[in-house]
């Protein structure tokens, strides 16, 4: 069930903002991010933001939005919303929506874990986690997205039979939030073979951050599919 507490105001960890927004980006910001979005504080319903939309997909922490506008552009029919604290992604995403005409598509610059946290239940078929922040030092493990609640939550709000793909190329946040993720009530790792995680999936789109190589190891792509009660 959503959590009807009084919604406790997080402190958001890592760079807010980059480089100064160009021109076209700002306009986009002021002018397109408004009607996109969804009031702050008030709970996400995808049916309701994306009416008419056989399925709806959430991404999280989409960076400079390259997988999220590649998944959005190849299937038009469902409805895809993304939720990134920075600010520079938020505009990237937004330039990706103009560009390709996206009409299928909502974002908000944010913190997720607050929108997870009064998301309704059962409300998406998709949840994306991809090569979130891995904050190495121990003294920062806990700003991990990944963790007990936050994939509670997660479980929550996939629909029976729904899919969530968490990916990470450091070694430590994969051995952090494999255990957490198989710990959690209603997930079902899907791997069955080395292959099943060492392998991209065949409807992963591999963006220039991936390609970079930063992390430690080769790709790790976790999926987990929500268990039918």
């Amino acid at each position: 069930m959503t959590d009807t507490s009084p919604p406790v105001k997080r402190r958001l960890f890592g760079r807010a903002q980059g480089h100064k927004l160009g021109p076209r980006q700002q306009a986009l910001v002021d002018s397109l991010l408004p009607k996109l979005g969804w009031p702050d504080g008030q709970a996400l319903v995808p049916a309701e933001l994306l009416p008419g939309r056989g399925r709806h997909i959430l991404e999280i922490g989409f960076g400079a939005a390259e997988h999220l506008i590649g998944q959005a552009r190849h299937d038009r029919e469902a409805g895809f919303i993304g939720i990134e604290p920075f600010l520079n992604g938020v505009a990237k995403a937004l330039s990706g929506i103009e560009d390709e005409g996206l009409t299928n598509v909502r974002v908000k610059r944010g913190d997720a874990r607050d929108e997870l946290e009064r998301m309704p239940d059962a409300v998406f078929d998709r949840v994306f986690l991809l090569f979130p922040d891995p904050w190495p030092k121990a003294r920062h493990h806990k700003r991990r997205f990944v963790q007990t609640g936050t994939a509670g939550h997660l479980a929550r709000v996939l629909k029976p039979g729904g899919r969530l793909r968490v990916a990470t190329d450091v070694t430590i946040y994969a051995d952090h939030a494999l255990p957490i993720l198989l710990a959690t009530p209603g997930l079902e790792w899907t791997a069955r073979s080395a292959d099943d995680w060492r392998k991209a999936p065949v409807d992963h789109m591999t963006t220039r951050y991936e390609r970079k190589n930063l992390g430690d190891c080769a790709p790790v792509f976790m999926d987990f599919v929500k268990r039918h009660a």
